[in-house]
């Protein structure tokens, strides 16, 4: 089954008394690629002749099916020894993602995984408010180490300076409350940086 075939056949639960082979070519030529389909906005979809509101719900419907079972393979991984183990639980949190969000994912004293929880969207730098609520869910759930993850929907995986102030603020934040910042995955699309790696957290403790 190829893109077209895929596509058709999809739309085809959507509007099933209509001829969605034209249709799919259209989406197709209009948005470049499957994966431009399923990337487009509902708005631009509804700009599609034919594409009504159910059959844009099914399209955006999809990526969002796959992230939920992406998310569910990741919580697999029990126990976070490395900044592989982070980025590979961390990634598919990030799927779809057009803002920029940020996770922060709770260890307790085995490593194992407490929670991961969205505590910040938008505007990654507003200090003030997503440090409070960092420093407040790590409090909260226990964890005796954390690990920040945020998001470059438009760039590259690698540290800006803001996110270097931004790691910054929060490592000393948490070290107030006996609590350790261990990492910050940078992600950009399929790729991240651990900011450990660099050795920058280290220059955090002094």
């Amino acid at each position: 089954m190829n893109d077209l075939n895929a596509l058709e056949l999809l739309l085809f639960y959507a509007l099933p008394r209509r001829d969605t082979n034209e249709l799919a070519h259209h989406l197709l030529r209009r948005f470049g690629s499957l994966d431009g389909v399923f990337s487009a906005s509902k708005e631009d979809l509804c700009e599609v002749d034919g594409i009504g509101e159910y059959a844009a719900a099914l399209l955006l419907l999809v990526p969002e099916i796959v992230k939920k079972s992406r998310i569910s393979k990741a919580g697999n991984i029990r126990q976070i020894r490395s900044s592989n183990d982070a980025g590979n639980y961390l990634l598919p949190y990030f799927m779809n993602e057009r803002d920029e969000v940020i996770y922060l994912l709770c260890l307790d004293n085995k490593r194992a995984v407490i929670s991961c929880t969205e505590v910040g969207r938008g505007v990654v730098n507003a200090v003030d408010a997503n440090v409070r609520r960092i420093v407040e869910k790590a409090i909260k759930v226990k964890a005796v180490t954390v690990i920040l993850a945020h998001n470059h929907p438009d760039g590259i995986a690698l540290p800006s300076r803001e996110d270097d102030v931004f790691t910054r603020t929060v490592h000393n934040a948490l070290e107030t409350v006996g609590i350790r910042l261990e990492d910050h995955i940078i992600v950009a699309d399929e790729d991240y940086i651990s900011v450990a790696d660099t050795g920058l957290m280290g220059l955090y403790r002094y």
